[in-house]
């Protein structure tokens, strides 16, 4: 970082520290060839003004400077590489070559990478992933890979980097989408030779589809009870286009007049069955959350403002029922327990009052008396209070499943349907009407 600038008629001969001016402090001494003696003193607040100012041009000048000695180490490297390979044919070009007592080498221009992506099911060793298959088109290896994406890796970063003794033209990373969701790889693969010290960065991207860990379901799986059907003015080639980009499956769909899609979901072994006839859809799953972000996907791709649907869910219905009566209780208990605690007030601001009645009378047999019962009335008091805090604690785990339970039917609608759903529940739950809830989550009103 240069502070200040001085320039000499003639070559500096050397530069040291000592005090010039004979003055108690240390300058900074400078001497020419010819004999050209000067001094610098330390800068200090008061002289800042004599000193370079350090900004903003002279941050991008460094800059510029850095950028340029990038450049020219990098063309360094590409000149020689281009030493090192021998052009054959202007195709093929050898693999290494000794220069500067290093392995240098270069690929053919017409290398190119080829991805792929394919959902594998669980082994006893790993779980359902998708593979990530990249390999190259000639007989060039892949050294290593580094890919980065959001939501799926630590850190948002993965790099793979295999042996020595086991690189080759081909390398499969396994990727473990966390949800569904749609997500954008960014490949960084190095490729070269076995030999090779120096490798060629290819860069890529690639986006894993929003239901990736699906695949078809076996011929005899039975058609799930819980289902959603809705209300749909669409052709069905555009929801089988929709289905072939958002799912990750072997084959793409086709379909004419009906459309009838059985999928398996691998992270919960949940059977999917996506049905259409003209006007009406049904998508068929024990999973609510699924089949929510399936209907959300699909309008918004489909670009749905308003969209109602009909539920059948008895085993969502059931657990909810359950939790419903579960909170009902803790509320009960939570009344008696704040029953007792006011009774037990009362109790206490009345033995304090004889014993300090006793005190004052000189006596200490009833006044430890009322001590003793102080000492069992606050041990009660602060048991009460254990459980009073572990009912609250029930009580509002409880109550943030039904909320989750809100917010899930109310993703089985779009636009104004859907928040009609979570006001007339939100509504139900404060007049104590299960049965109206129960009819709000299933046709979506009333």
């Amino acid at each position: 970082e240069v502070v200040f600038k001085d320039n000499f008629s003639a070559a500096i001969a050397g530069i040291v520290e000592g005090d010039y001016r004979r003055d108690g402090t240390n300058q900074l001494i400078t001497c020419s060839v010819d004999g050209e003696v000067r001094g610098y003193s330390p800068a200090n607040k008061d002289s800042s003004h004599n000193l370079m100012d350090n900004n903003a041009e002279q941050d991008l000048v460094r800059e510029l400077s850095q950028r340029k000695n990038n450049l020219l180490l990098e063309l360094k490297n590409y000149s020689e590489n281009t030493k090192a390979g021998k052009e054959v044919g202007g195709l093929k070009l050898s693999a290494t070559t000794d220069v500067d007592g290093q392995q240098m080498g270069i690929i053919p221009a017409n290398t190119q990478l080829q991805t792929s992506l394919q959902v594998t099911t669980e082994t006893e060793s790993m779980p359902s992933h998708v593979q990530l298959l990249i390999n190259t088109t000639n007989n060039t290896v892949i050294k290593s890979v580094m890919i980065f994406a959001e939501g799926i890796f630590n850190g948002e970063s993965h790099v793979v980097h295999p042996p020595a003794g086991s690189v080759g033209s081909s390398l499969s990373v396994p990727i473990f989408p966390p949800k569904d969701v749609p997500i954008d790889l960014h490949v960084k693969t190095f490729v070269g030779h076995k030999n090779s010290q120096q490798y060629h960065v290819f860069e890529l991207s690639r986006q894993l589809p929003r239901f990736t860990l699906y695949i078809h379901a076996p011929a005899n799986t039975p058609q799930p009870p819980a289902n959603v059907s809705f209300p749909l003015n669409e052709r069905i080639n555009r929801v089988v286009m929709w289905v072939n980009q958002n799912f990750l499956l072997d084959e793409e769909i086709s379909a004419d007049t009906e459309l009838d899609i059985r999928l398996m979901a691998l992270r919960t072994g949940t059977a999917l069955f996506i049905q259409m006839v003209p006007g009406t859809m049904t998508i068929r799953c024990e999973d609510i959350d699924l089949v929510g972000g399936i209907i959300q996907a699909l309008a918004g791709s489909l670009n749905i403002e308003n969209l109602t649907s009909t539920a059948i869910y008895p085993a969502f219905i059931a657990e909810l029922k359950d939790v419903l009566v579960k909170v009902d209780e803790y509320h009960n208990v939570r009344q008696k327990l704040t029953a007792e605690m006011a009774d037990h007030s009362n109790l206490i601001r009345s033995l304090v009052v004889r014993a300090e009645d006793a005190r004052l009378m000189n006596d200490m047999n009833s006044m430890k008396q009322s001590y003793l019962k102080l000492y069992d009335l606050n041990r009660d008091l602060i048991n009460g209070y254990n459980i009073r805090c572990n009912n609250h604690t029930e009580l509002l785990s409880c109550l943030k499943i039904v909320n989750q339970a809100i917010q899930k039917a109310g993703r089985l609608r779009v636009g104004r349907p859907k928040t009609n759903v979570v006001t007339a529940c939100r509504n139900a739950i404060k007049q104590n009407d299960v049965e109206k809830l129960f009819k709000i989550i299933e046709c979506g009103s009333v």
